[in-house]
């Protein structure tokens, strides 16, 4: 097991003001956020900069429903390919068993508590955009007026 000679503080500090990652605005005091698949937060700070942390948990849609898992395995920094986990829940499990899913992979590879929260928000929020949406129902027609109305 191999790790990196180089601290991941000085990869942020070297990496932080130009990365492929950032996503800039024009606006001034606006917060800068990252593209990074890594970071659940989409912010772009050290804390949770998944190209720099040893551990790190990133989620996204499955084009065929469900989610998409992919975690960074500590010791391959000299390999960043093979270092890539990724397991794919589909839309046919339960969102219930998807959330207890992601919530376990993230605790047993000893992933920060917040991460674990931010994992299952992200994972609720895919699997709610993915729902077909309900047809809007029937108005009822309610008091005396309103059914003269219609019957004329």
């Amino acid at each position: 097991m191999s790790t990196s000679t180089v601290s991941a503080d000085l990869i942020w500090e070297i990496t932080r003001a130009h990365n492929s990652y950032q996503a800039t605005s024009k606006t001034s005091g606006s917060p800068r956020f990252s593209r990074d698949p890594l970071n659940l937060f989409n912010l772009d700070s050290r804390k949770y900069a998944g190209f720099v942390n040893d551990k790190a948990i990133g989620i996204s849609p499955n084009e065929k429903g469900g989610v998409v898992v992919v975690s960074k395995k500590v010791g391959f920094a000299n390999k960043p390919r093979s270092g890539l986990v990724s397991v794919t829940f589909g839309g046919n499990k339960t969102a219930r068993k998807t959330y207890k899913a992601v919530a376990n992979k993230a605790a047993k590879n000893g992933y920060r508590a917040d991460l674990r929260a931010a994992a299952v928000a992200r994972v609720s929020a895919i699997r709610k955009s993915q729902r077909t949406p309900k047809a809007d129902p029937v108005k009822k027609l309610r008091g005396n007026a309103a059914k003269k109305a219609a019957s004329a």
